[in-house]
């Protein structure tokens, strides 16, 4: 019985591989030879894709083609989401509905496409990450054949997450050894096959933590590079777990909350309740959209009040600390929300303008190490965020104005007849008792 079982994993595990193309004699295209893993973590620019969204095909080969636009944001990581066969038994077409965990879904393309994005992408200086769904797989997917692999109810059948309404999905048990085994052998066939950089782990809250630090030490040790491991969670372990980033989610709240009348230094308090939980070495995700709030609630233009304050919005968010996410569109200002569970492709000639404004200042964030790097010191303001960064004898000072109206800004003493340059403009900008700021501007000030 026991023979029999595992041969049932075994092949489960090989389901994917093995669809339409054989992976084991797939060779690298085009390696480059020169990535030797993601920066450090001060350093790192992420950037979410949708597929679905990204491109009118909808492929990884959409992708590819729009990677130095990407770079162009001063990019260096990419986190893909889920690529899988998406599950049909009591399926929605989420992508988060995984079918095989070791198979391209046939609306994305091939492993071949996703084995040349990753080598393409580290030719160009990026790392990709993959989106892994841990915590439950689709009705049909081989696994739920094995007894024991999913969690079950009292007359032994198998269930959704506990306390979710997400019905198209099963839950996972984790008290099974096999099929934790399982996960951390599928999860490693990507690091060891396709040489990703890592994972962000969904809904990394519904699995224990003993199974994020067992995998994350597998995984590294199968790895010739540093791997990154995004949580998506709000759990205090998943950094003792191993995990090097965590959502900012109360940082998120509290941006939106700002945007809509909220004083502008409940910002910096939130920011700085949130890092007091972050051991050193490691960061929180900082962002104004991602797939799921630009799908449910609003895109950020819809969210911070338009074009001008989508992009106080993100000033604030990207200078202010920890490691900043783009999410596809967000750069061209769609006002529209961006579905992920259907098609509706980006319109990329949509706000030439606002895509420039985002250049900018991504190339100010990434030129200067005081912007990454700096510590900050804050001056609080009902109507404004100010701070200021120094590191290495340089400094940074950014003003954003979270209102829609005109707001007057009083500098404290040791900013007052301070002289600057406008690292936007590159024209000197002296500092006097105050300044006005119009409506969402922001500055970013240098010295």
């Amino acid at each position: 019985m026991k023979q029999a079982l595992m041969f049932m994993i075994f092949l489960a595990f090989l389901h994917g591989c093995t669809e339409g193309e054989n992976p084991t004699i797939i060779q690298p295209v085009n390696p480059s030879g020169t990535w030797k893993g993601h920066p450090e973590l001060d350093d790192i620019v992420m950037y979410e894709v949708n597929l679905r969204a990204f491109s009118n095909e909808g492929t990884i080969n959409g992708l590819i083609a729009r990677l130095d636009s990407i770079k162009t944001l001063g990019v260096n990581m990419i986190w893909v989401m889920p690529i899988h066969p998406v599950g049909v038994l009591k399926g929605i077409n989420s992508p988060y509905c995984i079918k095989d965990y070791t198979a391209i879904g046939s609306e994305y393309g091939m492993l071949t496409d996703f084995k040349r994005l990753v080598d393409t992408a580290h030719a160009k200086g990026m790392g990709i990450i993959m989106d892994w769904v841990a915590n439950h797989t689709s009705w049909d997917h081989p696994w739920t054949s094995i007894p024991g692999f999913h969690t079950v109810n009292s007359s032994g059948a198998i269930v959704h997450p506990p306390g979710t309404n997400w019905t198209d999905v099963a839950d996972l048990n984790f008290g099974n050894r096999m099929m934790r085994d399982s996960m951390i052998a599928a999860m490693k066939w990507w690091i060891t096959e396709c040489k990703i950089d890592g994972f962000r782990c969904d809904y990394a809250d519904g699995v224990p933590a003993d199974f994020w630090s067992e995998a994350i030490r597998s995984l590294d040790s199968s790895s010739n590079k540093p791997l990154l491991f995004l949580a998506e969670g709000t759990r205090g372990d998943h950094f003792s777990s191993g995990f090097d980033l965590i959502f900012s989610w109360n940082y998120y709240s509290t941006l939106k909350s700002t945007f809509s009348g909220g004083n502008a230094s409940s910002i910096i308090s939130t920011h700085a309740a949130e890092y007091n939980s972050v051991p050193a070495g490691k960061h929180r995700l900082r962002f104004t959209t991602n797939h799921d709030e630009s799908a449910w609630d609003n895109s950020p233009v819809g969210i911070f009040k338009g074009v001008q304050g989508a992009l106080s919005a993100s000033v604030i968010t990207v200078f202010l600390e920890g490691v900043p996410l783009l999410y596809s569109g967000q750069e061209v200002g769609r006002a529209s929300k961006t579905p992920f569970f259907s098609r509706s492709p980006i319109n990329w000639n949509e706000n030439s303008a606002m895509l420039k404004s985002y250049q900018e200042m991504m190339a100010v964030y990434t030129k200067n190490a005081v912007a990454r790097k700096g510590i900050n010191e804050f001056y609080s303001y009902q109507n404004a965020v100010c701070f200021k960064k120094t590191y290495l004898g340089k400094e940074i000072l950014v003003l954003a104005n979270v209102r829609n109206q005109q707001t007057v800004v009083s500098f404290p003493l040791i900013l007052q007849n301070t002289v600057w340059k406008d690292a936007l403009k590159g024209n000197a900008d002296t500092l006097r008792t105050n300044v006005m700021l119009a409506p969402y501007e922001y500055r970013i000030l240098m010295n």
